[in-house]
């Protein structure tokens, strides 16, 4: 596994041990990390992770500016960042929108809510059920079922929700199958203690292959679907600023 931190500061916190970063001396690592994964003898990676550790990073989830027009692009929400003396250095499309670009279910920004949760039953992925709610309160980051949310929404600061679950409690979703043939570009979202694993596949994948990248790989015991096709990522280093299509919700680190 190739390992390329986002920023230099980071090379004397990270080693590679049997295919994963690990720290030398204990302390959580001061930036983002990048890995990307590729079978033996393809050049080409299949995922890339960049790992953020919370307790050292300022997450953060975007949809519109202060005139209430959808950023829909990386550029634009780095200009406006820069606006306010800010530097977007990760993001990456956060959940499922509508033509409108509004969050299809979930999404909680700074504390407040802007989209209401989204029980109902409809086609699509996102209401394959289980569906689930990546959210970040004072206890840290979670994934938890749709249904769940409720109980645990008081202060939560961000959440964004979307569909499928594809890994709870180390259980893969049971609509998953790996004989799946639709393969697309995706993208979700995992967790591991303290740490939040953001991937985006690089070659065209089904369910099954990422659930298990992220439960198997990543050893994410809970880890959430966030879209695919549109799927795309932004980083400061090294650089990349993906730009398939015009997006809704986006999550990001900031500084």
């Amino acid at each position: 596994m190739k390992i390329l931190p986002l920023m230099a500061s980071a090379l004397f916190a990270l080693l590679t041990c049997n295919g994963c970063s690990c720290e030398t001396n204990g302390a959580p690592p001061a930036t983002p990390v990048r890995e990307e994964t590729a079978p033996k003898g393809v050049t080409t990676p299949r995922f890339t992770t960049i790992r953020v550790d919370i307790r050292t990073e300022r997450l953060e989830l975007f949809l519109r500016d202060d005139a209430g027009h959808t950023f829909k692009r990386f550029d634009r929400l780095k200009t406006w960042l820069a606006g306010r003396n800010e530097q977007l250095r990760f993001a990456m499309n956060a959940g499922m929108f509508e033509p409108d670009f509004s969050p299809v279910g979930l999404l909680v920004q700074d504390g407040q809510q802007v989209s209401p949760l989204n029980l109902s039953d409809g086609a699509g992925n996102f209401f394959l059920k289980p569906n689930g709610v990546f959210f970040i309160s004072q206890s840290g980051p979670r994934i938890v079922e749709s249904t769940e949310y409720p109980a645990l929404a008081q202060g939560v600061r961000l959440a964004t929700q979307s569909g499928p679950l594809l890994v709870r409690n180390g259980i893969l979703h049971p609509g998953i199958k790996a004989s799946s043939t639709s393969r697309l570009l995706r993208n979700g979202v995992g967790i591991s203690g303290n740490t939040i694993m953001f991937v985006i596949s690089e070659q065209p994948v089904n369910f099954h292959e990422i659930a298990t990248y992220f439960r198997d790989e990543l050893h994410c015991q809970d880890a959430l679907y966030l879209d695919g096709v549109v799927s795309s990522i932004y980083s400061t280093n090294p650089p990349r600023n993906d730009s398939r299509a015009d997006l809704g919700p986006i999550i990001g680190i900031i500084q």
